[in-house]
């Protein structure tokens, strides 16, 4: 998946250093190796990585290695244990795959598993990401009505002033050529209204100004998007879906999530790759200033993702993909307020707000986590396991409950103030977004493994029934 879809590969295969390889090396066992140091690889380029973006203890994980040199034997090992004892082998053209049967005590998180290749010697360690195994539960507490509509469904958005939820779609890799917005009636879940967006001028392709993220601007009757694989976003109107303003392509990099602060009149989109968020006068249409955000980790680079918006207090939230950390970020002046370490937190990407309790809510697709922290202080309050590869996550002020979107195990898990699972629901394939309505409800949106995937590009609205 790439940064677009905003999910992370699960088992990423990193060099050591040469001190590094040589203890890893002493650490396995050489069977197979004819002696201590032989013949070492000096132009070595293997890598080994699950297939899968899922694996659960007990079960098996399918491994596939590229680049090493025909012939060449593999082993696994993992604190010390050797993983198969017959090594791999690679083929012709330097690859292997593998399945491996991981124990069912496997203890959930990202296991540094051990490479040694022999004849020539090399080594390398990649990262095993072990998902935990939450069972469905708590479906007869919920009121559930979900549609298929569309395809290649992405992110959705509410307009309490029109009653309205706006959903947008984009199919395929690039040159994506189909896209659309849809306007849907949110009891019924019927379309009311569709646009097409605007073809990319200067192409021969067909390609289209595809729409991923969407927010809402109700003080202004318009519609954010951002046009993610052209990098920049464009504005429609509500009422009729008809385009008011295209940015050019380039405005914002990699735009992913768009937000916007009604109350003081501006737009921001989070520039996925760079360390800025992009700002915009709703009114006007017309970008005012990038908002530079620094991380504190010493040589590393504050990469935003998911927005979150406290229009009270004028406090913009965002998570950084490439470090854990959070940003506030003051709106009435488009300063950074604040840069915080999150613990616990590898490739966070969804972020919440509970604002009663000061609590920011994240969700990272590394460490497979729901965190409930602390504004003022930065503590993490409750860390709460909630399935595979959680993308995004929504707060429900009236229920007080928090849903995650799960798109590696299919589930939406509900959790409630006191960081405990009070439902697991199933999501059907690939759930990618969350957004709650404000009045108990919150929409679901999953996509699809292909066009006639029956369990895909689904809208479902989601509501804990009255007790």
């Amino acid at each position: 998946m790439s940064i677009r879809n905003c999910a992370t590969t699960h088992s990423r295969p990193f060099r050591l250093a040469a001190l590094a390889a040589a203890l890893s090396a002493m650490a396995v066992s050489t069977a197979g190796a004819q002696q201590a140091f032989g013949r070492p690889d000096t132009a070595f380029e293997g890598t080994v990585r699950a297939t899968s973006p899922l694996v659960l203890p007990g079960g098996e994980v399918e491994l596939a290695g590229r680049g090493f040199k025909p012939g060449q034997s593999v082993t696994l090992s993992r604190g010390g244990t050797v993983l198969n004892p017959t090594p791999y082998v690679a083929g012709d053209d330097g690859s292997f795959t593998a399945k491996l049967q991981l124990p069912a005590d496997a203890v959930p998180g990202r296991h540094p598993v051990v490479v040694v290749a022999d004849n020539p010697d090399a080594a390398l360690v990649f990262e095993l990401k072990i998902s935990p195994q939450i069972p469905l539960s708590g479906q007869d507490g919920f009121a559930i009505a979900g549609e298929k509509r569309g395809q290649g469904l992405y992110q959705s958005a509410y307009s309490a002033k029109n009653d309205a939820l706006f959903v947008t779609s984009a199919i395929g890799r690039p040159p994506v050529t189909q896209s659309e917005l849809l306007k849907v009636d949110p009891q019924t879940l019927e379309i009311l209204a569709r646009t097409s967006p605007a073809k990319v001028p200067g192409r021969d392709d067909g390609r289209v100004y595809a729409v991923y993220g969407v927010g809402v601007d109700d003080a202004n009757g318009n519609v954010w998007v951002t046009n993610t694989r052209d990098d920049t976003v464009a504005v429609y109107r509500q009422s009729d879906l008809s385009l008011l303003k295209q940015f050019d392509a380039g405005t914002v990099p990699h735009s992913r999530d768009v937000i916007v602060d009604q109350r003081r009149g501006k737009a921001y989109a989070s520039a996925t790759g760079e360390n800025f968020i992009s700002v915009f006068d709703a009114r006007t249409l017309a970008f005012v200033k990038n908002i530079e955000i620094a991380s504190t980790v010493r040589g590393e680079k504050f990469v935003p993702m998911s927005l979150e918006l406290d229009e009270t207090s004028g406090k913009l939230f965002t998570v950084s993909i490439g470090t854990p950390e959070a940003a506030v970020i003051d709106t009435a002046k488009d300063t950074v307020d604040n840069v915080f370490k999150l613990s616990n937190a590898s490739s966070a990407s969804g972020v919440a707000y509970d604002a009663a309790n000061a609590r920011l809510l994240v969700v990272s697709q590394g460490s497979d986590n729901l965190l409930f922290v602390d504004v003022a202080s930065g503590n993490t309050i409750f860390d709460v396991p909630v399935g595979a590869g959680p993308l995004n996550v929504a707060f429900d002020p009236v229920a007080k409950l928090t849903y995650v979107s799960n798109r590696a195990s299919g589930t939406v898990t509900v959790v409630d103030g006191s960081g405990r699972i009070v439902g697991n629901l199933d999501g059907g394939t690939f759930p990618n977004h969350v957004h709650e309505d404000g009045k108990g409800n919150v929409f679901a949106i999953n996509k699809a493994r292909g066009e006639d995937d029956a369990e895909g590009d689904r809208i479902t609205r989601i509501a804990p029934k009255q007790r």
